[in-house]
């Protein structure tokens, strides 16, 4: 295939492939050469034109397919528009010719339709340089369309739009003629020789102006024709057709009539209403098919003429639509009217939904209820003038105007959300008092409609609600007489019910209580008046039913009086019912069944909603009613006859809701009663009892949704579904409305459809009937479904026609939701006796000629192999179908049969249909070529994609014959078979997945299958249908996930994005499907390509602009009302901010600028420039900068704005700008000022984040400062996230300050509004935080600056006061949130200015300016006025978040009036809202505890001023009770936090608990508490264990090492208090008696007792030791006790150990020497052995010789622990005194023993080691340094370091040794000496002789001479004068020479000056022996003395100099305190 790409077609290489792959090969250079020719110059193909043309134009008589003759046509045109246009005549003339050949053989029609084909591309794209040529043409054309076929037909029509495209106005002679022509074909009885006629109409219009002229009314009329029997594409074509027309007319192109008179806009619009009233083709039955096509029209026409002139004739345009349904011949019938209203719907939806900003949404608005208004005054007025009573077609026009009416209004407040506040501020002019009048009309639909459009309004401003609600129960109360106001205001107040759960703030809790008691008392007095016994029976029970929708937490309290209600509805036993029939009339029936229905749909309602309650006592006791309720329907036919067939509706409704009840419950419940519900259900679907032919609406729900193809539910698919839906045939679908069912009005409906639609109640109680059927016959007795089955088969025999297939259909619903049902369960189908009835059923359906029936017999067959699951069977179906298929001829077998097939294999799989699948696929290959009936074809390939679908690895063996006749059939198929392309997509998408990685492959046969994929999905992007164009965007996106590097993004990401702006909603879902796949992969490539589509502007037709592809899906955000296409467009937008927003931050901020920015009307320009604009009129600041940053963008068409960004598009906005803070968070630059500079000037990148601070505080604040709460929120939420990543960056210009500060205003600017009364408590809460956030960020430090938004916080204290008297407007549990957020802020603000407090005591003075110093002060000093009420309130909000916390068992201990913030009624609600906040709070009031000390002074007085505790207590017993209850409460919730493994909290949560913690228990009066309580310590101590188990942040650890100490430190107190009284009272005993006390008391307290016994569960010791060894060994797990080898591990691990890590484990290493001291004696040895191991353990393991990384810290930490353990008082007493010695001593010699290399370990680092020596000698007991063996090892290891070539060592060494013998007396000191101190004179001894090297060891010379003093000090008198006379000479030795003094180095100045010093020293101390030397050695007498004569005068002339220098500094003028920074000295005087 790679020869087919050159320029000229390779003839040779064409003459050499088999015939069956020509048309690939010519149709793959054709594809090749229409790539290359549009890029090619002249100069590029001037040589080959010739032979090009020939070779093309030799092409059209080769009969090529459908899309080859596409190509073929174009590529000519191309070449004579790039190259020259000789031989152009003679082509057309060719064409000509071909079409004028009288040939009418089926051969000779494809190369008829190529010339056609051709002659239209050259025409549309040379246009007038064809000259007159065009007129023979357009003749010949018109000519052979009399004899040509519905192909033709099309081709020529197709062609002559384009000849009249491309001639313009230069081809007006000949379009009259074409306009006959066309006329003609606008009726042609082929869809798309219809479809073709509409388009080329279309382009007349454009062209001819006779068209809106004097053809206007004609060519309406024949539109109107033309839509009768039409399908969808056609009602489409025609309406754009007839928009377009009547656009045209109001404005027209320059017209030469004089005569003509342009119509008037009313004139227009009649004559589309002409369309939509009267069919416009006679009288008669309305023809649904024009009034939809005609909906349709009334759209197009609004979309022509532009969003501004619809605003500006918004009134007329509303006026007439509405008019439209007022007219009573568009609703003959009730069913007629839903439709006709749902088409005036749809009208106004697309048009004020579609086109207009949200401003002109709101006039929209404004005047809809203008229309309400004039309504209600016109029911008013007639029925003034009828005496009270209204007209009834007064009445009946008005009520569906209405409806109309107020359903739009309700969807448009809905959709503007807050934003539509407006509506409703002044009351007067407000949109709600016109709706509420509505309430009292005569006709049930429009008092629902207006129900229904209240409920929405509360739902889009949910401060509305509670208001709404009181006024609904006022005017009921007021005009409780009448029968309209009572159903209307119950009605209005079951919808605002029904809308709560969507308002997240609820209303009040009373008012459930409230409207219960309503409803209970209208269904107490309806029988009291029997004029309103109707209405308030139903109104009682709607309300109850609505009710229920509040919840649990609402309807517990009256489940008991409901289940009275419900018992009382009904007879209790057969007798009363029998009694029941005897009495009563025809009225009081009908109440009782009102009532009765009205009872089953409250329970319905209840089981819905309330599922928490739903006990199995509640189901049984509603099983009794049930029950009567099933018994009733026997008698109700007698009813019905006895008392008139208008009770035939009510009684319908009671067996709708029982059905509706029962399958809510579980079905074994009522298996007592399934003989006489299984009766009653299949009378109900088979009609028995019905003489209607009523079908379900479920039978395509129940089929598979891949069925779609050939069902046509692809319409459900399309914008219009809302009116097509009204022609789809046996479904009910489209006929819903709100009168067909109350109930409805509390449903919960999708967002996509806010409009219940309820079916009407035939339909409703057959679905219900199906439903309830399928659940339960999976539970019925084999014999019963065999009874149940064979009754279908002679339902069907007995019914004929119409009647028979309606009875097929509700039989075949209700078996496939069995079979499902069955499946689900994993039941079986029963014996063969069950399985022979299905079959035979299913078999006589699949010859059914309704091809619905067909696809649910082949679906049931399916689901019957799938429940079955035998082999046999499954073989026995195949085989029969097989059979089947081989003999049938007709059409409807051959579908059925396929179709089962295909089900079979969908269902069983391909292993489990493994054998039967290469006789399927055989036998569906031949039928998908059969040319003659494409339904077949059909059939067939969907059957066979079914078969690929599911065949898995099994089907591979099949893919390349199904692909070439997948490829085969793309090329030959007519494309007016869309249904065939449609499939044979569907089955090319099954084989690439079959396919699958494979496709990456290199082998021949993979690249061939990879490009005839490619291929096909190209031909299927070049066909006309939508549908197709879907597969293959689909196709192409699964080849990208198997091949991405095959499919060439350069020209798909084009035309993906021209797909957007497609009117065809499934080809958009499928574009934006593929550009999601797309953008995870290669965001970058896929942007910059549809940057291109922008960058030239040479493109007009192309929608992307200078916002790229960002910049589009943003705008789709605004017109799509898809859910999964908006929710895709929004992944899509993520993946490409998360993939290149932080590359391009310049491009991604402006383009969320724009969308956040721009106006909200809809007469704006588009959202980037109004964005700019306006942010030019509200900052001149940044004016330069926002010019810079401008697009040039072209200016717009006026007449057709686009559409400002509706607020859901700015939330959306808000929330990426707030990803793109967290995209920007890895590079520093991009919270660094000063380092983006430097990077700006050096690389011009200005795409840092820092940089574009102003506008991301903008963005923020114009958001925060909207209309719409869920934006302000967004909003809010972005400021806090700036505030939180900025606060701390400085501003390099001011140092000391940061950049944030100079945003002070508009902060608080964007927190002011928030606080307002009005505004709603989650934008408070939110706003709270924000604040708390700003102040805490410690940005504002001026006084002043903070005071704007610290007074915000204050303002808001007034609502934790505030009582209850103002009626509340949301749930008591928003008041709970709002106030918890107020505590919280504050709580957040105190901890803070604490924290800064303690900061400046410890920070040194000299680093505070004084600006920060006033700032540290300011803070805390704003918050302590407040600090009396807020600890209080603080107090109470964690009592009542502790009464929270504890589990359901012990809810009764509640208080019964609830907490401080919160209602008994709402705990369930008000628990999220105490979680949030709960953990600053607490941490505030331990703070605050901690700092007033518990109860010391004024916080005594402040605690007994707000105490609960009685007055008369006595005044310690009030504190010690307050203080006890606080601590309890702080440290119970803090416990019970840490510990509860349920209990989910963040590391910041688990701090604050931690520091609270801390706090209490640093402070005195907890100290005591928890000091004498042992258990509550150890308690404390296990959950410190827990957290170091289950956090991993070191620093969280570091805190709960606190609370340790902490803790510790309480319990050594207390033990030491107890000791000294102790003590006290021995002193005081001993004194006052001579007998013995006795002293075993004070030596047992302390853990451990007299006898030492630690006990695990007892001993706080124990929890603390358990505690520090979790710690020690999860950091350093070499002493794990438990890990399986003890030995040292491998270094490495210990290096990565970090500085917070050693932290750690020095805290816990100085832990551990501290218990010993919370023991009694015994107690001490006991565990001093194990504190001993860990010591030396971690001092081993943090000190080995390798370790890269040394840890100072921990070694420091050992050390001390060891030294407080070895300076214990312990050591003293002469009971232990011993063991701790000997304890010790063995802990040394593990030292020493450890120090040495072994094979599993390294040496220990020397210096550790020494230290560790010198801390033991020096302060330890003195047995240790007497013990000969100690003794031996400790000489030997610093002889060790002696002779280490290390210096450091050896220095450190001579040091410690020093202090060994400095401690140590004479005595002890003596065997070190020897051992060691020769050594070290050696040393000095030989730097006496050489002085080589001495600059690099100074220190250790220091420290040797150090060392040789102390030795002289130690020697004995005897033994002096030797060391002496070995010392001096060395000292006098390093004397330097007074001459050479000054040439020395530093370091031998130094040391000469220290000898010196050291000998002058000397002298006076040992003067007998200083004389007896010196006299003997005269050198070292004279060089002394020499050395001090030049000392002496080296001090006096420092001295002379020192005073001169003073002296001048006397003389010298005072320096200037302010600087000059000018250089004047360029001005001296010359």
């Amino acid at each position: 295939m790679e020869l087919a790409h050159s320029l000229l077609l390779n003839e040779e290489a064409l003459s050499k492939i088999p015939d069956n792959k020509k048309p690939v090969f010519v149709f793959e250079w054709l594809r090749f050469l229409d790539k290359v020719l549009v890029a090619a110059q002249k100069s590029d193909i001037k040589e080959k034109q010739k032979q090009l043309v020939a070779q093309l134009t030799s092409q059209i008589s080769e009969s090529p397919g459908p899309p080859t003759r596409k190509l073929l046509a174009r590529n000519l045109a191309t070449i004579f528009s790039v190259g020259d246009t000789f031989d152009l005549f003679e082509t057309l003339n060719k064409c000509n010719d071909i079409i004028k050949n009288r040939d009418d053989s089926p051969s000779y029609l494809p190369t008829r339709l190529a010339a056609i084909a051709c002659l239209g591309a050259m025409y549309e794209k040379l246009g007038r340089m064809t000259g007159r040529s065009y007129e023979e043409t357009v003749q010949i054309l018109i000519k052979s369309l009399k004899n040509a076929e519905s192909q033709g037909r099309t081709e020529i029509m197709s062609t002559l739009e384009k000849v009249i495209k491309g001639l313009g106005s230069a081809g007006n002679s000949t379009y009259k003629d074409v306009y006959k022509a066309t006329k003609q074909c606008m009726t042609d009885r082929s869809m798309v020789v219809r479809f073709a006629a509409a388009k080329c109409m279309s382009q007349l219009v454009n062209e001819a102006p006779f068209m809106y002229t004097s053809e206007l009314e004609t060519v309406s009329s024949l539109c109107f024709r033309a839509l009768d029997g039409s399908n969808y594409d056609v009602r489409c074509a025609v309406a754009k057709l007839l928009g377009n027309l009547m656009s045209t007319t109001q404005s027209p192109k320059a017209v030469n009539t004089a005569k003509w008179k342009q119509p008037k806009l009313d004139d227009c619009l009649n004559l589309l209403s002409v369309g939509f009233l009267k069919g416009g083709i006679g009288s008669g039955n309305i023809n649904r098919e024009i009034r939809v096509g005609v909906t349709h029209a009334y759209i197009e026409f609004v979309k022509s003429m532009g969003g501004l002139w619809l605003e500006r004739n918004i009134s007329v345009f509303l006026n007439h639509i509405l008019d439209l349904v007022a007219n009573p011949k568009a609703t003959p019938t009730h069913v007629d009217a839903v439709y006709a209203r749902k088409c005036i719907l749809f009208i106004i939806r697309s048009a004020i939904g579609g086109l207009l900003g949200e401003k002109a949404q709101i006039a929209a608005a404004k005047e809809i209820s203008q229309v309400i208004v004039k309504q209600m005054n016109i029911v008013g007025e007639a029925t003034a003038e009828s005496d009270g009573r209204p007209s009834n077609s007064d009445i009946v026009g008005s009520q569906h105007v209405l409806v109309c009416a107020l359903h739009e209004l309700g969807s448009l407040v809905l959709r503007l959300g807050t934003s539509a506040s407006p509506l409703v501020a002044e009351p007067a002019t407000g949109i709600i008092e016109p709706v509420v009048s509505v309430l009292i009309h005569p006709s049930h639909a429009a008092r629902l409609a207006a129900s229904w459009c209240l409920g929405s309004i509360s739902r889009a401003l949910p401060s509305q609600l509670t208001p709404l609600m009181d006024r609904c129960v006022e005017r009921m109360d007021k005009l409780k007489t009448s029968p309209e106001a009572v159903s209307g205001y119950s009605s209005a107040l079951a919808a605002l019910l029904g809308g709560v759960y969507q308002c997240p703030l609820g209303i009040p809790h009373a008012k459930g209580k409230q409207l219960f008691n309503l409803s209970e008392e209208l269904l107490r007095t309806a029988s009291q008046n029997s004029r309103l016994s109707l209405q308030r029976t139903q109104s009682g029970w709607l309300l109850l039913g609505s009710l229920m929708t509040l919840g649990p937490a609402v309807v517990k309290n009256h489940l008991p009086r409901m289940l009275l209600l419900w018992k009382n509805a009904f007879p209790r036993s057969v007798k009363e019912l029998d009694a029941e029939k005897q009495r009563g009339d025809s009225f009081t029936w009908q109440v009782t069944l009102e009532a009765r229905s009205g009872a089953l749909g409250a329970m319905n309602s209840f089981l819905l909603h309330c599922r928490d309650l739903v006990t199995e006592d509640v189901i049984r006791r509603l099983l009794a009613p049930l029950k009567c309720a099933l018994l009733m329907f026997t008698q109700l036919p007698w009813v019905i006859k006895q008392y008139g067939t208008h009770l035939k509706a009510s009684a319908a409704m009671v067996r709708l809701r029982l059905y509706d009840v029962l399958s809510q419950l579980p079905p074994e419940s009522f298996e007592g009663t399934y003989t006489d519900l299984l009766r009653e259900l299949v009378a109900e679907f088979t009609l028995t009892d019905n003489p209607a032919n009523t079908t379900t609406s479920l039978l395509r729900a129940m089929c598979h949704v891949d069925d779609s193809v050939i069902l046509g539910s692809w319409l459900q698919e399309t914008d219009h579904k809302a009116i097509e839906d009204q022609l789809q045939p046996n479904s009910a679908s489209g006929s819903g409305a709100l009168e067909h069912d109350s109930q409805s009005l509390f449903a919960r409906c999708p967002a996509s459809e806010p409009i219940p639609g309820p079916l009407p109640l035939g339909v409703a109680v057959i679905d219900s009937s199906v439903r309830l059927y399928g659940l339960v016959f999976p539970r019925v007795a084999h014999k019963h479904r065999l009874q149940m089955l064979q009754h279908f088969i002679e339902c069907i025999k007995q019914a004929k026609s119409v009647r028979q297939q309606a009875v097929q259909m509700n039989i075949f619903t209700s078996v496939l939701c069995a079979l499902k049902n069955l499946a689900d369960a994993k039941e079986s189908l029963g014996p063969d006796e069950v399985k022979k009835s299905a079959f035979n059923l299913i078999m006589g359906a699949l010859s059914s000629t309704n091809p619905i029936l067909r696809c649910a017999a082949g679906e049931a067959l399916g689901r019957m192999t799938q429940v079955v699951g035998d082999s046999r069977f499954i073989a026995d179906m195949a085989q029969y179908s097989f059979n089947s298929l081989k003999s049938a001829r007709d059409v409807i077998n051959r579908t059925g049969h396929s179709l089962a097939l295909g089900c079979l294999h969908r269902y069983v799989g391909g292993m489990g249909s493994g054998q039967h699948l290469n006789t399927s696929v055989s036998i569906l290959l031949a039928l998908a070529q059969d040319s003659n009936s494409p339904v077949v074809q059909v059939w067939a390939l969907h059957a066979l994609g079914l078969i690929a679908d599911s065949g898995g690895p099994m089907f591979r063996s099949y893919v390349e014959p199904t692909l070439s006749l997948v490829l085969q059939l793309l090329l030959s198929v007519p494309p007016s078979t869309v249904d065939v392309h449609q499939c044979l997509g569907k089955c090319l998408s099954a084989l690439i997945t079959s396919l699958g990685p494979e496709l990456q492959g290199n082998s021949s046969a993979i690249a061939t299958a990879r490009m005839y994929c490619l291929v096909c999905c190209a031909i299927m992007q070049d066909h006309p249908d939508s549908l197709v164009q879907a597969e293959a965007i689909t196709c192409l996106q699964q080849l990208h996930m198997f091949a991405p590097r095959h499919v060439n993004l350069t020209s798909l990401v084009p035309h993906l994005c021209a797909t957007l702006a497609s009117s065809h909603l499934l080809l958009r879902r499928a574009a934006v499907g593929c550009l999601r796949q797309l953008v995870t992969r290669e965001a970058g490539e896929v942007s910059d390509q549809a940057l291109t589509l922008a960058g030239d502007g040479t493109n007009e037709d192309s929608i992307v602009t200078e916002t790229g592809l960002e910049g589009l899906l943003f705008g789709m955000m605004d017109t799509e009302t898809d859910g999964k296409l908006i929710s895709d467009v929004q992944d899509t937008l993520v993946s490409l901010l998360q993939s290149l927003a932080t590359q391009n931050l310049t491009r991604w901020l402006l383009l969320l600028k724009g969308v956040l920015s721009a106006s909200t009307d809809s007469g704006s320009t588009g959202p980037l420039e109004s964005g700019l604009q306006d942010n030019k009129d509200k900052d001149d600041d940044d004016e330069e900068e926002d010019a810079e940053l401008e697009f040039k963008a072209n200016q717009p068409d006026v007449t057709h704005p686009t559409v400002a960004p509706r607020w859901p598009t700015r939330v959306f906005a808000t929330e990426c700008l707030q990803k793109i803070l967290v995209a920007c968070e890895g590079v520093q630059a991009n919270f660094d000022l000063e380092l983006a500079r430097e990077i700006k000037m050096k690389t011009s990148n200005e795409n840092l984040l820092v940089l574009h601070l102003s506008e991301l505080v903008r963005m923020a604040f114009i958001a925060a400062t909207s209309d719409s709460n869920q934006l302000r929120l967004a909003g809010l939420s972005a400021l806090q996230d700036i505030i939180t990543k900025f606060a701390t960056v400085p501003e390099p210009e001011f140092p000391g300050h940061v950049i944030l500060e100079q945003f002070q205003a508009q902060v608080s600017a964007a927190l002011r509004p928030a606080f307002s009364p009005d505004t709603s408590s989650d934008v408070t809460a939110a706003a709270c935080d924000v604040c708390s956030t700003w102040i805490g960020s410690g940005v504002a430090r001026d006084l002043n600056d903070l005071r704007r938004v610290h007074q915000l916080l204050v303002s808001s204290l007034a609502k934790l006061n505030a009582g209850k008297s103002q009626s509340p407007l949301y749930n008591e549990s928003a008041v709970t949130m709002e106030k918890l957020a107020v505590l919280g802020a504050w709580a957040e603000v105190y901890i803070v200015a604490v924290e800064r407090e303690h900061e400046k005591e410890t920070k040194p003075p000299r680093e505070e300016d004084d600006y920060g110093e006033s700032s540290r002060e300011s803070l805390l000093s704003l918050v302590q006025p407040e600090l009396p009420t807020l600890s209080q309130n603080w107090l109470g909000a964690l009592r009542d978040y502790a009464y929270l916390s504890l589990p359901t068992e012990y809810s009764s201990q509640l208080p019964s009036d609830g907490g401080t913030f919160y209602h008994p009624d709402t705990v369930d609600n008000a628990k999220p809202h105490y979680k949030k906040r709960w953990t600053p709070i607490l941490h505030a009031l331990a703070i605050w505890l901690h700092e007033t000390g518990f109860s010391v002074g004024e916080m005594n007085k402040e605690s007994d001023k707000n105490s609960t505790v009685p007055a008369n207590a006595p005044a310690n017993m009030k504190r010690e009770e307050i203080n006890s209850d606080r601590f309890y409460l702080i440290l119970g919730i803090c416990v019970e936090a840490l510990s509860n493994p349920q209990t989910v909290l963040t590391t910041h949560a688990v701090n604050g608990i931690l520091k609270a913690l801390c706090a209490v228990l640093t402070s005195e009066w907890p100290k005591q508490q928890i000091g004498v309580d042992p258990i509550l310590s150890k308690e404390v101590l296990n959950v410190m264990h827990r957290v170091f188990l289950t956090q991993e942040s070191v620093y969280t650890q570091l805190l709960a090492v606190e609370v340790v100490k902490a803790v510790l430190l309480a319990g050594k107190d207390c033990l030491q208090q107890d000791r000294t009284k102790i003590k006290e009272k021995e002193m005081e005993a001993s004194t006052s008696s001579s007998e013995s006390m006795d002293i075993s008391e004070s030596s047992s307290l302390g853990d451990g007792g007299e006898e030492g016994d630690i006990i695990p569960e007892k001993s706080v010791v124990y929890a603390a030791l358990e505690v520090c060894l979790c710690v020690i060994s999860r950091q350093i797990p070499a002493l794990n006790p438990s890990a399986p080898s003890t030995g040292f591990q491998v270094p490495t691990r210990l290096t990565k150990i970090s500085d917070e890590n050693c932290s750690l484990v020095a805290s816990i290493v100085l832990i551990l020497a501290d218990l010993p001291n919370l023991c009694s004696k015994n107690g001490s040895t006991s565990i001093l052995p194990t504190i001993l191991f860990l010591i030396t353990g971690v001092l081993r393991e943090m000190s080995n010789k390798g370790a890269e990384r040394k840890s100072p810290v921990v070694v420091q930490g050992c050390l001390t622990a060891l030294r407080t353990l070895c300076s214990s008082p312990f050591l003293d007493d002469e009971d232990v005194g011993n063991k701790w010695r000997e304890l010790l001593k063995s802990a040394l010699i593990t030292v020493l023993q450890n120090a040495k290399p072994s094979d599993d370990k390294p040496a220990m680092d020397e210096v550790t080691l020494l230290a560790t020596i010198t801390m033991f000698l020096v302060w330890g007991p003195d047995e240790i340094a007497q013990t000969p063996a100690i003794q031996t090892q400790c000489v030997g290891v610093f002889k060790d370091c002696w002779g280490s070539k290390n210096p450091e060592v050896q220095m450190k060494c001579l040091q410690m040794f020093t202090s060994v013998i400095q401690k140590l007396d004479k005595k002890k000191a003596t065997s070190y000496i020897r051992g060691v101190a020769a050594k070290f004179l050696e040393y000095l001894l030989i730097l006496k002789d050489d002085k080589s090297g001495l600059d690099s060891q100074h220190a250790l010379v220091t420290a040797s001479l150090n060392f040789a003093e102390v030795l002289v000090d130690k020697a004995e008198e005897d033994k002096r004068l030797t060391l002496l006379s070995l010392l001096l000479p060395v000292l006098v030795s390093f004397l330097v020479d007074e001459n050479k003094y000054a040439s020395v180095s530093k370091t031998t100045q130094a040391i000469h000056d220290d000898c010196l010093n050291r000998l002058v020293k000397i002298g006076p101390m040992y003067p007998e022996q200083f004389k007896t030397i010196m006299t003997s050695n005269a050198d070292l007498k004279v060089k002394l003395g020499l050395a001090i004569k030049h000392s002496q005068t080296v001090a006096s002339s420092q001295k002379k100099t020192e005073m001169a220098a003073n002296r001048q500094k006397l003389n010298q003028p005072a320096k200037p305190t302010i600087a000059l920074k000018t250089n004047f000295g360029n001005f001296a005087a010359s």
